[in-house]
């Protein structure tokens, strides 16, 4: 876990599906200066086919824009390391870190793991968010997958059932997930959550 300064809300840049796109990367991060955010949160699949997400990195790195990311199906084990240790960077996939006193927990899903565990999905969001339960402040759990009976099922790909219990167990302020294209921009709540699914145009939040 590591900790930032606190005072004011956390000014986020909220993206994902970049699948390895130096050109959309480039334009995040000019929004991000333009809009003077404190955090660029990248929600996974930063690798296409044949793309490199290590270079999606760079733009973000050249302004020294703070960045954490989870990975997404489309980003491998290997790559997804190689990342995290080239720019030091942190990868939240089963960790926490704190932002200007907001909590911020990761799930990831590398390696093409469409299905993860329901079981093991809960336990490994559920151990961060026992860390900070006691905490004041905004927590915010940030997924490259949409969770069940979420509005981005109107795609035809349902959501995981395991993010969904862990939502309505841990009652985070905001979640944050990409995955479906199409649903980017799409809001709503799940209980007391705020639901912001995002993607390649970036979205701007404040909590």
């Amino acid at each position: 876990m590591k900790r930032h300064d606190k005072g004011g809300k956390l000014r986020i840049l909220a993206a994902g599906d970049i699948h390895g796109d130096k050109d959309i990367a480039e334009n995040l991060s000019r929004k991000a200066e333009k809009e003077k955010v404190d955090l660029v949160v990248l929600a996974g699949d930063l690798h296409g086919a044949f793309e490199n997400g290590d270079d999606v990195i760079e733009p973000f790195k050249k302004k020294n824009q703070k960045v954490v990311f989870v990975p997404g199906n489309w980003d491998s084990s290997e790559e997804v390391e190689l990342i995290k240790m080239k720019h030091k960077i942190k990868n939240l996939d089963g960790y926490y870190v704190n932002y200007k006193g907001v909590d911020i927990v990761g799930f990831g899903n590398p390696d093409f793991k469409l299905s993860p565990n329901e079981k093991k999905t809960i336990e490994k969001i559920g151990k961060n968010f026992d860390r900070i339960k006691l905490k004041k402040g905004k927590k915010i759990l940030v997924s490259h997958l949409h969770a069940e009976g979420s509005k981005a099922e109107f795609s035809g790909i349902r959501g995981d059932r395991g993010i969904r219990k862990a939502i309505e167990y841990f009652h985070p302020d905001l979640f944050i997930s990409a995955h479906i294209h199409e649903a980017e921009g799409i809001e709503e709540k799940i209980g007391k959550t705020k639901v912001v699914q995002v993607g390649r145009r970036g979205k701007i939040l404040e909590i």
